[in-house]
């Protein structure tokens, strides 16, 4: 069979999805599907449901910068995501512009460079306590690495308002909230009042989150003079399109909609780090030996991130194999062109970083682990467009040089001080974001020379 050409659609019709996710599962199906396609333009047979997939940099760039007044959050995904998330930075309009512009200077060059020692001091102690549990049992990778990113953007959303237990707690009813919406964005056409397998999980989730946010945002806005560099902070001091405060749900919603970013997808990238650098001794010792002369045997430094250049480009290239934005889905407002395929109003795209990064017109061998893909000169001559881990356009997500900071500082300061044994061998698996499939264990060891 020839291979799609990029000027028409390939169908995928339903007996061919079924057919697929009974031998591979969702994983192995978009897999499968990404494979086929070779970047050309996907409709995918789900029933009454039939979405069409993106993953030419091309189209993506069509798609999310060049028209992309037409391309809107709205899709399946977000509609199941609003009660969580909110229609501020993760909506469209007014509430996502006011939410967006606070954000954007919150999480600016300028502000990390006044909070990085905060951010540093967090990566050391938050390495420091994962050791005490790593060194003498195995421990579970993203149970660890979520605690340990807890501790880093505690005092960045929260000015440490809350609690370690709490920001744990926090991040646990997050993820379940997350796990419990698959079926959700699946079946977009079933109405909210028919009952779905994980509606009550959801229900009870973004309840007990309300329970815990609202009265820490309330104390936190009846404190007069309130000053603070943190997130919440730059939220309550900021104004919705009307000229108002942000209302107390919508500072929640926010925070919320950070966490699953800055959280979720942060600890999950991390375990995936650990799952790969298992595989690839090679790379570990390049990132000891840089991070034995950066660190010098002393804490990590704000400064240290620029000069651990390939500890840089491993962390791109694990996001780039696990990319937590799998699917970034938008609805045309009106008819259009992508390529030479013709999009209807109302059509659901969906933009997939994870296939983007695996075509193979831009990556040779795209599973091979190779973090000089992200040389500079290698990412120059590179479409602009074919590395998506954060997203792009006017959505892009504002955090990006917040967690380079952060999973840079955390890999160079644990491989300096501990060799790390990793158990299981992980497959990724479709949810919000990409889990591993079964347990991930961590044990560290004291390095025996440097």
């Amino acid at each position: 069979m020839p291979p799609p050409t990029l000027d028409r659609v390939h169908d995928v019709p339903l007996r061919r999805v079924l057919s697929q996710l009974v031998r591979g599962g969702p994983l192995g199906l978009v897999e499968g599907v990404g494979r086929r396609a070779q970047g050309a333009v996907v409709r995918l047979g789900l029933g009454p449901f039939r979405p069409l997939l993106v993953t030419h940099p091309d189209h993506v760039r069509h798609v999310l910068r060049d028209r992309a007044e037409n391309y809107v959050r709205g899709a399946a995904m977000w509609d199941a995501l609003g009660p969580l998330t909110g229609r501020g930075i993760a909506g469209e309009g007014p509430g996502w512009l006011a939410s967006r512009d606070i954000l954007r200077q919150g999480m600016s060059g300028g502000y990390l460079q006044r909070t990085g020692e905060v951010i540093a001091d967090s990566v050391e102690q938050a390495v420091k306590e994962l050791a005490d549990r790593a060194l003498s049992r195995p421990v579970d990778a993203v149970a660890e690495m979520t605690r340990l990113v807890h501790r880093v953007i505690n005092p960045v959303f929260f000015g440490c308002r809350v609690s370690a237990a709490q920001c744990d707690r926090l991040g646990e009813e997050v993820t379940t909230a997350l796990g419990s919406l698959l079926w959700r964005m699946a079946m977009p056409f079933v109405p909210d009042r028919v009952p779905m397998p994980g509606d009550r999980a959801f229900l009870r989730a973004t309840r007990t989150i309300d329970r815990m946010l609202l009265p820490v945002i309330d104390r936190a806005r009846r404190q007069e003079g309130d000053g603070g560099a943190d997130l919440m902070s730059g939220l309550l001091r900021g104004r919705g399109p009307d000229g108002r405060p942000l209302s107390d749900e919508h500072v929640s919603r926010d925070i919320v909609a950070l966490f699953v970013a800055g959280s979720e997808s942060s600890a999950l990238t991390l375990t995936w780090a650990w799952a790969v650098l298992a595989r690839h001794p090679a790379v570990v010792a390049g990132v000891r030996q840089e991070a034995d002369q950066v660190l010098a045997g002393g804490p990590p430094r704000p400064e240290h991130v620029r000069k651990l250049v390939f500890t840089q480009q491993v962390m791109a290239e694990v996001m780039r194999l696990y990319s937590m934005a799998w699917a970034v889905p938008r609805v045309a407002r009106e008819d259009d062109m992508v390529g030479r395929v013709a999009v209807p109003a109302g059509t659901t795209l969906v933009i997939s970083p994870y296939l983007t990064h695996r075509l193979a017109e831009f990556w040779p061998d795209p599973l091979r682990f190779d973090p000089g893909r992200f040389d500079k000169q290698a990412v120059r001559e590179r479409h602009p467009l074919v590395y998506l881990p954060f997203g792009d356009g006017v959505h892009q997500c504002v955090g990006q040089a917040f967690f380079a900071m952060e999973s840079v500082l955390v890999l160079a300061t644990v491989l300096s001080r501990y060799e790390v044994h990793v158990s299981g061998d992980p497959r990724p698996r479709l949810a919000v974001a990409l889990p591993p499939r079964g347990r991930v264990g961590l044990t560290f060891a004291p390095r025996s020379s440097r």
